[in-house]
């Protein structure tokens, strides 16, 4: 048996780069961005007023000139139209092309406009004011998103301006479920009064939902012929199998000894800590990983949160952020194992994280996973836990 620390430096030894494929720039907010984007111009491109007014050359207003004929009106889209004398300006649009003849935008609500001419009814006019210059916020050629990024809306946005309409992302690894054990029935079956229905397989599939995941399900009676032929027809098609269930020290625990036979090289098997202390881990060559979870939904989501997540940011070059919480109330845990408690985290008015235990019945309470957001990490060589103190937290859902 191994240490938390110790089991997660294992798996993130693992991490793998599974390449790069194209993205419509419509499906690709949430992917992970693969290239480097650059500007194919300058941004903005024109000089732009940032408000509805007229423009004019500040030279006259300097020389005492307060009234100005208005010779054409701008939209946004339009051709610049140049002044031909100093006392003359242009109605001009908000983003409109702003005329090489003129270097100040003055807003409508501070002038008057009757017969043609514009009068300026404030005194505080400013050389070059309400205008964003060409340039001003990237130049052509400038790299204005690096590789690596999560893609966000505001990262679309600038990709499109730099008229990408595919992106280069991290290929996502292929996964398959495989949930195990004879009482396991599918969702739309009635159960007897000793069977239960599949659960853990569209809870983890959810949680990859979140990473643009789609993965496939699979479900192996406690069988070891069957089991070992499903599992090696997805160690052939797949780059990680999630397995539940089938990896403790029971007379139906197949798993661990099917994947001894199937050559799945065995990094750990045993983890200090609570829940999910009979999680295995291995390897199959160089090819797919095998992510063994315990069958209890608690450890399954726990295992998922603490050990799968992090693998995959890792491998997508997604960095790491901690977080970190203050417990509201004194904890006891006596077992010299690592214990991960479901909280319920929330933000006081200084901006800090609080962490709240929830009451559960053990790991196979998946129904208190829905009060909680977080699990809180408490390590083995402590068994008081004051109110006060910060843990690392691993969210599983938003923290309000």
């Amino acid at each position: 048996m191994i240490t938390v620390n110790e089991a997660e430096q294992v798996i993130l030894q693992q991490a793998a780069d599974y390449g790069t494929e194209q993205a419509s720039l419509v499906n690709a907010t949430g992917r992970i961005l693969a290239e480097d984007i650059i500007t194919d111009r300058d941004l903005p491109p024109w000089h732009r007023p940032t408000v509805d007014g007229i423009a004019i050359s500040y030279a006259a207003y300097e020389a005492g000139t307060r009234t100005f004929s208005v010779t054409a009106t701008l939209a946004a889209g339009a051709t610049p139209i140049d002044i031909a004398a100093p006392t003359e300006c242009v109605e001009i649009m908000t983003g409109g092309p702003l005329p090489e003849t003129t270097d100040t935008v003055i807003r409508y609500e501070d002038i008057s406009i009757a017969n043609g001419l514009a009068t300026i009814d404030i005194t505080n006019v400013r050389k070059g004011q309400n205008i964003h210059r060409r340039g001003k916020d990237k130049l052509q050629g400038d790299t204005v998103a690096i590789r690596n990024t999560l893609i966000t809306p505001a990262l679309i946005s600038i990709a499109a301006s730099a008229g990408k309409s595919t992106l280069s992302v991290k290929k996502l690894p292929r996964i398959v479920i495989i949930t195990t054990g004879n009482e396991l029935i599918d969702i739309h079956e009635q159960p007897t009064p000793f069977q239960i229905r599949r659960s853990n397989n569209y809870t983890i599939a959810a949680v990859l939902q979140q990473y643009h995941i789609s993965a496939d399900m699979i479900h192996i009676p406690d069988d070891p012929i069957i089991t070992r032929e499903q599992v090696a027809l997805c160690l052939g098609s797949y780059d990680v199998l999630l397995l539940s269930g089938g990896v403790s020290m029971g007379k139906y625990d197949y798993v661990p000894q099917v994947l001894k036979e199937l050559q799945v090289e065995l990094l750990f098997h045993k983890v200090q800590q609570r829940p999910g202390k009979p999680f295995w881990f291995g390897k199959h060559g160089n090819g797919p990983l095998v992510f063994a979870f315990p069958g209890n939904p608690v450890s399954v989501f726990l295992c998922l949160h603490r050990y799968f997540i992090p693998w995959l940011q890792a491998s997508l070059s997604i960095p790491a952020v901690p977080k970190y919480a203050i417990l509201n109330t004194d904890i006891t845990f006596t077992v010299p194992l690592q214990y991960f408690a479901q909280v319920i985290v929330t933000v006081n008015d200084k901006g800090q994280l609080l962490a709240m235990p929830t009451e559960g019945n053990g790991s196979g309470d998946f129904a208190n996973l829905h009060e909680s957001n977080a699990f809180i990490e408490l390590p083995f060589e402590k068994d008081q836990f004051k109110k006060g103190e910060a843990y690392r937290i691993w969210p599983f859902k938003q923290i309000v």
